[in-house]
């Protein structure tokens, strides 16, 4: 069965400019951090990408290390490419990442050329490609000179491996170096991923100055706060969350009463503009254009439509956003 032949699905999508280049992403794309591995529901993950992309979302993040165990959340897409989307593949943005460890010995981690190519390598394979369209370089390494990781990204892109590279979990001052070293090789920087929620707001603190003066874009993950901008833990927690699992992502302890306290607040506001906890969070991390797109996670296929519905209504008063500050600090 050939699958998604309608145009109509970009109807349903906002897709932005990253940075200076000529790449649109969507403002709602998708992660395989979690709920894609080898010990999840590969129907309930094949359903979730097949929904995902039926909606406009054309972009579609994993990385070397995610699963568990690592690498399986490449196979899973791999296989749902196969199996589904793969003939669309132009019509998609998939990126992949390598920086943490990844298997024994001295090469199997950080920012080495020889682990970043190595790494490329094995996410192509379990992926099924011949490129990805977008390769990060995940964390920066305190011991590799930034010359050499700058050099392996920007030999990528001359193999034909990647189309585009990207930085993440970078400093204000690691992003400007990293940056003018990758002009300087002539395969700027497209984004930059990191944390960004209402919870989360250090980027605030000068990296998003750096990426607006380097024309980078920015890529917000954990824009739900590990699902803590939800309505997911007002009674409590649910047996089947993250909370009450093995994930070390999310603990109780971190659902404390001055964190929940925000959340219920910030609940009432998103119910007075017409929209979930979530989706006002997510139509926050997108405001005023400085964010590319929000990332988001998902366990199931109606978490996805939650998300896409967010952009029937993404402006916000100014009233509105001293509200969000006001609780946000109280």
């Amino acid at each position: 069965m050939r699958y998604l032949e309608n145009e109509r699905r970009y109807e349903t999508m906002v897709y932005n400019r990253s940075g200076a280049s000529g790449l649109k992403l969507p403002a709602i794309s998708l992660g395989l951090w979690h709920n894609f591995g080898g010990g999840d529901s590969y129907e309930n993950g094949r359903a979730m990408v097949r929904r995902a992309f039926d909606l406009g979302i054309t972009h579609f993040d994993l990385a070397n290390n995610y699963g568990p165990p690592a690498g399986s959340a490449e196979e899973t897409f791999g296989r749902i490419l196969k199996q589904d989307i793969g003939h669309l593949r132009d019509e998609m943005v998939i990126s992949t990442k390598a920086g943490y460890y990844m298997w024994p010995g001295p090469y199997g981690d950080w920012g080495s050329r020889k682990y970043l190519i190595s790494s490329l390598d094995q996410s192509l394979k379990r992926l099924n490609l011949d490129y990805v369209d977008i390769f990060y370089h995940h964390r920066p390494d305190p011991e590799t000179p930034l010359e050499e990781t700058m050099a392996a990204l920007d030999l990528v892109v001359r193999q034909g491996k990647a189309l585009y590279v990207a930085l993440s979990n970078y400093s204000p001052e690691q992003t400007r170096q990293a940056s003018a070293i990758l002009k300087s090789l002539g395969t700027p920087c497209l984004i930059h991923q990191v944390r960004y929620s209402m919870l989360e707001r250090k980027i605030e603190e000068g990296l998003l100055d750096v990426l607006e003066e380097e024309r980078i874009g920015c890529i917000a993950f954990s824009p739900l706060a590990k699902g803590m901008l939800t309505d997911r833990y007002f009674q409590g927690i649910p047996a089947d969350s993250r909370a009450a699992g093995a994930s070390i992502f999310l603990k109780p302890e971190e659902l404390t009463e001055a964190v929940m306290a925000k959340t219920r607040q910030l609940n009432e506001l998103a119910g007075r503009r017409g929209q979930k906890l979530s989706q006002m969070a997510l139509a926050w991390v997108l405001r005023g254009g400085k964010v590319t797109s929000a990332l988001i996670g998902a366990s199931r296929v109606s978490q996805i439509d939650d998300a896409v519905g967010t952009l029937a209504n993404m402006a916000f008063t100014d009233e509105e956003l001293q509200q969000i500050d006001n609780i946000l600090k109280g």
